[in-house]
């Protein structure tokens, strides 16, 4: 069996953030990432809703009542956290600090609004945006789906319209025109974002593994 080369650093563990209009493909692409990357975790936030039908407790929610939310809510247990509708969700901050810690990568599949206040706390986190080709072809993803009747699928567009005009707050965007493809570009960025060299600690390498004492006294001997 060919053994896998030891790395010549270690590196902090990277917090990956990946939003998307409703229709756009996010989901489909997470997961075509997880097939190329499975080492990489999805963050699992905690609700007070109800599961729905298909959902398994802590695999696609922390189902939690409203007391135990507040609770951790006064604790400031979570990275970040929202009210939509009658209930609410939160990003447990524990898996997100342990993984970056111990150099794991994580992903969290939030909203725009929740994205920017993980970004806030956590600055190295890296924010990816998937776009649709046109809002034609989200509108006609969204129809096809066969769930939603006219006035949500509107309403889902004009959501999207505003979630898009925050594009500019991250850090890279993908446009989902083949899934393929737009896999591809997710693991580019994966793969540049691994070896940032802001992220490394503990270099092997000789000559970085120097003092800058010992640096200087070189320059000076020329």
């Amino acid at each position: 069996m060919k053994s896998t080369p030891r790395p010549l650093a270690q590196r902090q563990g990277i917090i990956f953030i990946l939003s998307a209009p409703s229709g756009a493909g996010k989901t489909t692409l997470y997961h075509g990432l997880r097939e190329l990357y499975p080492e990489i975790t999805l963050s699992v936030s905690c609700t007070t809703r109800a599961p729905r039908r298909g959902e398994i407790r802590g695999r696609d929610y922390r189902f939690i009542t409203a007391r135990q939310f507040n609770a951790l809510k006064r604790r400031d247990a979570f990275a970040e956290w929202a009210q939509v509708h009658d209930y609410f969700y939160g990003t447990p901050k524990r898996p997100l600090d342990q993984a970056v810690k111990a150099g794991r990568d994580i992903l969290l599949d939030i909203d725009v609004q929740g994205a920017r206040k993980i970004k806030r706390r956590y600055p190295d986190a890296v924010a990816v945006f998937v776009l649709p080709p046109s809002m034609g072809e989200l509108k006609r993803r969204l129809s096809a789906r066969g769930t939603d009747g006219k006035k949500i699928i509107e309403r889902r567009l004009a959501n999207a319209r505003g979630e898009i005009s925050e594009l500019i707050k991250y850090d890279y965007y993908v446009v989902n025109r083949q899934v393929g493809e737009a896999v591809k570009t997710l693991s580019a960025i994966v793969e540049a974002e691994r070896v940032r060299t802001s992220r490394a600690r503990n270099w092997r390498l000789a000559p970085l593994r120097a003092r800058p004492g010992d640096l200087q006294g070189s320059d000076e001997g020329r």
